[in-house]
């Protein structure tokens, strides 16, 4: 029992969790966006992940966006429950990619996303991510385990 629980640093293991929840937060905004699209019948591009004009209230392309955005940190808190499945590390690694998303945004558009509801969604959707991954892992981490050993008697 004295290795119960124990942490040891693997570097290799972070860097290959961070490269997954890169991968899962790309793939699914990419699918959620692609629905949104669908339904409004536009055309798909890079600007809507990377360009920050195109979150906004103003558009219905820009609601539906945001609206990917959201569900996209639903799928986000999944993918940490199925993959990184420790509570304690839900936030760092939502913040890890929502940081790595940053500096994508502000290299496709050469200086850093200026627009209040560009900020606005990513704070809601680190929340989200954190806390409902958070959730779903220490609810898993909590889970009663058994200890049947042998038969049952009934004296």
């Amino acid at each position: 029992m004295a290795n119960f629980r124990s942490y040891i640093w693997d570097p290799v293991l972070i860097v290959s969790q961070i490269l997954l929840m890169q991968c899962i937060y790309y793939s699914f905004l990419g699918l959620w966006l692609a629905g949104m699209d669908s339904l409004i019948q536009t055309s798909r591009s890079l600007d809507q992940i990377f360009s920050y004009e195109a979150l906004g209230f103003a558009t219905m392309q820009g609601r539906l966006s945001m609206m990917a955005f959201i569900l996209n940190s639903l799928t986000c808190a999944l993918g940490l429950w199925f993959f990184i499945r420790r509570g304690k590390q839900c936030l760092d690694f939502t913040v890890t990619v929502h940081f790595f998303h940053l500096i994508g945004c502000w290299i496709y558009n050469a200086h850093p996303p200026a627009a209040l509801s560009w900020w606005l969604i990513n704070v809601a959707c680190i929340a989200l991510t954190a806390v409902i991954g958070e959730y779903l892992c220490m609810r898993t981490e909590l889970r009663a385990i058994p200890v049947n050993s042998g038969p049952k008697s009934n004296l």
